[in-house]
């Protein structure tokens, strides 16, 4: 049997009721896997050319046995069960992307982990850094603090 393995996920929702969202979410994730820490709930603007509403994001610890690939086609399908429709960068009821994966990296068609772009958003490292300061990051092998700590633009990330 596969070990269990230290992932982290963001969450966030801005389209409906945001809260409930994430709550729907986190339960669903709950009944699949074990759900270890959860970060406080930060309200933050959309980031990208499309004006819409601002998220509600969050960050949670999860061990799980799925592989990589698993991990994402079961947070896909829980998008999709929650109604999500759109692209990326557009509103959406929910969205769930994989941040780390133990000390994994996996660069594929469809999944790369560390998200290549957590780095840069404060929307995912503030909430990360708050459950997870010691992790370190398996590419840049710095930890979540420090690397937050290194976001130099102000991006609207407010704590509830």
């Amino acid at each position: 049997m596969t070990e269990l393995v230290t992932v982290y996920l963001s969450l966030g929702s801005n389209m409906g009721n945001r809260q409930e969202n994430l709550d729907k979410a986190l339960k669903i994730l709950s009944e699949r896997m074990q759900v270890g820490k959860i970060s406080s709930i930060y309200d933050t603007e959309a980031v990208g050319p499309i004006v819409q509403p601002h998220f509600l994001n969050m960050a949670c610890e999860v061990k799980t046995r799925m592989t990589p690939d698993g991990l994402l086609t079961m947070v896909k399908g829980l998008e999709t069960k929650m109604g999500r429709k759109g692209r990326t960068g557009e509103p959406r009821i929910i969205d769930v992307d994989i941040l780390l994966y133990g000390d994994t990296v996996v660069k594929s068609k469809d999944l790369e982990i560390p998200h290549p772009k957590m780095t840069e958003r404060q929307f995912v490292m503030v909430p990360l850094a708050e459950i997870a300061p010691d992790a370190v990051h398996p590419v840049l092998k710095k930890t979540i603090k420090e690397l937050n700590q290194a976001i130099k633009e102000t991006q609207g990330v407010m704590k509830l």
